[in-house]
């Protein structure tokens, strides 16, 4: 079976790049499973309901997010009310958090499949260990369900690459997201997990991951607060486009994509 991740969704430039790329990915690879990050889908920072409901409704049918899928207050409640839905938040914030990091669903041509989410811990906010994370998440995964993905939030590629290896065999892929640059590691590794440190960002890379470039610099010349505003220009949709086998769970393949939106 094919698999498409879709790396962070950033502000509506995302958002416009998956409305228009997103289709024609479609047609061309026929993936049976499409999973986004969708954590900076507002205007660079957090989801809203509306947004959710926006993205799914492009076929995409997983959300994960990470450290910013707090930034909107409306999204709390609505985690509340659809713990089981298909917007994830990381696992292991502490279980008193609404929401869950586990998502078990099954393909159009009725594939069982798990998404797993989680955050790293070196240089982000120090919550519950993501390996033994990984674990208790693994723990609530039916045997029968073979194909499994992990986004792993994370700002070091030493965790992730960590992960990685610590999952290998045991997932069919782990993917790196948050620092929205898109990484060349891709592979397979050795027990059959598909593996990238980043998938890179949905959105506009003439910019500073996504920010206005010159707000980004003053910020860090002056040092001085500043309201930071979505880039509007070199808009791409990255990911990584993955075939695996789906009565074993191994990754057969990863390769990454970068397609260009039209300029608005």
């Amino acid at each position: 079976m094919k698999i498409l991740f879709i790396g962070d969704i950033f502000g509506s430039p995302g958002r416009r790049a998956v409305r228009e790329l997103l289709p024609g990915i479609v047609s061309e690879h026929k993936p049976d499973l499409i999973v986004a990050n969708g954590e900076n889908a507002a205007a660079g920072f957090g989801i809203t309901p509306a947004l959710v409901n926006e993205l799914l409704a492009t076929g995409i049918e997983v959300l994960t997010s990470g450290n910013h899928i707090w930034d909107r207050k409306e999204i709390i409640p609505y985690l509340a009310e659809h713990a089981d839905g298909p917007l994830l938040r990381p696992g292991n914030f502490p279980d008193a958090a609404p929401g869950q990091g586990l998502y078990l669903g099954r393909t159009r041509s009725s594939v069982p499949y798990a998404v797993l989410n989680l955050q790293g811990r070196v240089f982000m906010q120090c919550i519950e260990c993501p390996f033994r994370g990984a674990d208790a998440l693994l723990k609530r995964v039916p045997d029968d369900v073979k194909i499994r993905i992990l986004d792993i939030h994370a700002e070091t590629t030493s965790e992730k690459v960590a992960m990685g290896w610590y999952l290998d065999g045991r997932v069919t892929a782990v993917i790196g997201t948050h620092t929205h640059i898109p990484t060349a590691d891709e592979r397979v590794l050795a027990a059959g997990t598909a593996y990238i440190t980043d998938a890179g960002m949905s959105g506009p890379y003439d910019s500073v991951i996504g920010i206005e470039k010159q707000m980004v610099i003053e910020k860090f010349l002056n040092q001085l607060p500043a309201r930071f505003e979505v880039a509007r220009n070199d808009v791409r949709l990255c990911g990584v486009l993955m075939e695996a086998d789906p009565a074993s769970g191994r990754a057969l393949s990863i390769r990454r994509l970068s397609l260009s939106a039209s300029q608005s």
